[in-house]
């Protein structure tokens, strides 16, 4: 279980930063976010303080305890957001140099993901067991 747990915070810290990173220029609306995401992707203005604030609350969402559910929407979020940006960039004609990093954040959600669900499973068969040990999976 403890190795669970800490490749859980290892990915899901790192998604949470990548995600973070990306999120503030597009919450400030700093110029280089309006020229990529208009200009050359074809997205209205309004489309990228929007999609800042909905990451920031994904990282929120992803590493406070109590809300499974909203993880799970968290989760899905991120997946729609690379993916949507994949897609435009291929559409848009840029090179798989400009796209193909953008798997790394996939991997880390998939990583994040999987050992989220390892710890519920553990924490079930612990409470099942009656042992009582304290983690974070919730």
């Amino acid at each position: 279980m403890k190795k669970t747990k800490i490749f859980y915070w290892v990915f899901t810290g790192l998604l949470a930063a990548l995600m973070l990173v990306s999120s503030i220029p597009d919450i400030i609306v700093v110029p280089e976010a309006v020229t990529l995401v208009t200009t050359h992707l074809g997205y209205p203005v309004y489309f990228i303080s929007f999609i800042g604030v909905a990451k920031f609350l994904g990282v929120i969402a992803i590493l406070v305890p109590g809300f499974p559910r909203i993880r799970e929407w968290a989760y899905a979020g991120f997946v729609f957001d690379l993916t949507a940006a994949i897609y435009s960039m291929i559409r848009v004609g840029d090179s798989p140099a400009k796209w193909m990093p953008m798997f790394i954040g996939l991997a880390l959600i998939a990583c994040s993901y999987i050992f989220y669900h390892k710890m519920l499973k553990a924490n079930a068969l612990n409470k099942a067991a009656g042992k009582t040990e304290a983690s974070y999976a919730g």
